[in-house]
């Protein structure tokens, strides 16, 4: 299976016009939107119009530039489009597991609440975890020599190994991808990654 990810688009219709024409091609299965693909909301409803015409599943979540509300209730008049936040897709044999906003803390006490529901339900399960802000301790959230991901993302994943975690929101490290253990960390970005799992 081969999804395209992207995050931080931030309303660039020029770029989106060249993820939908990659995301159409024949060898992409299912889309992953990591969060911030509007500017403060702005565009929200066209971009998502325009995901939508892929005519694949599409799997968003809010960054800290949309309202989950907004989302979610777009997504649900859509044809293709799955609001992934707090929540879990099957397809094929991977389990899509989605969790958005934020971006700025290294805790967070409603994730920890999830990942323990998550650990439990998705025990030995193949799964790929989709955050707006990354997990902790990797190539991905290093700012001015120091790690600002989220720790509670980073303990989830070392408890689960994920096949994949896809995250966003930092553009200073937008296109980075680092394997730790059986877990591959990517940002990105608004130009989007093509990756094969299974």
């Amino acid at each position: 299976m081969k999804l395209l990810a992207f995050s931080d688009l931030h309303e660039d219709y020029t770029i989106l016009k060249k993820l939908i024409k990659r995301a159409k091609s024949k060898e992409i299965d299912i889309i992953v939107c990591a969060g911030d693909f509007t500017s403060m909301g702005s565009g929200m409803k066209k971009i998502m119009n325009q995901l939508d015409t892929i005519g694949k599943p599409v799997l968003i979540i809010h960054g800290n530039h949309e309202s989950p509300e907004q989302v979610e209730e777009l997504a649900k008049k859509s044809s293709h489009i799955t609001f992934l936040h707090k929540t879990h897709y099957k397809f094929k044999n991977i389990i899509f597991l989605g969790y958005g906003g934020d971006g700025f803390s290294l805790k967070d006490q409603e994730f920890r609440k999830i990942a323990r529901k998550w650990r439990t339900q998705f025990k030995d399960k193949k799964v790929v975890l989709t955050t707006h802000g990354p997990a902790n301790g990797t190539k991905i959230d290093v700012i001015d020599g120091r790690h600002v991901g989220n720790k509670d993302y980073r303990d989830f994943i070392h408890r689960t190994k994920p096949l994949l975690a896809i995250s966003g929101h930092l553009h200073e490290t937008m296109g980075i991808k680092q394997k730790i253990d059986d877990t591959m960390f990517i940002n990105p970005c608004w130009e989007g990654m093509v990756i094969e799992i299974g």
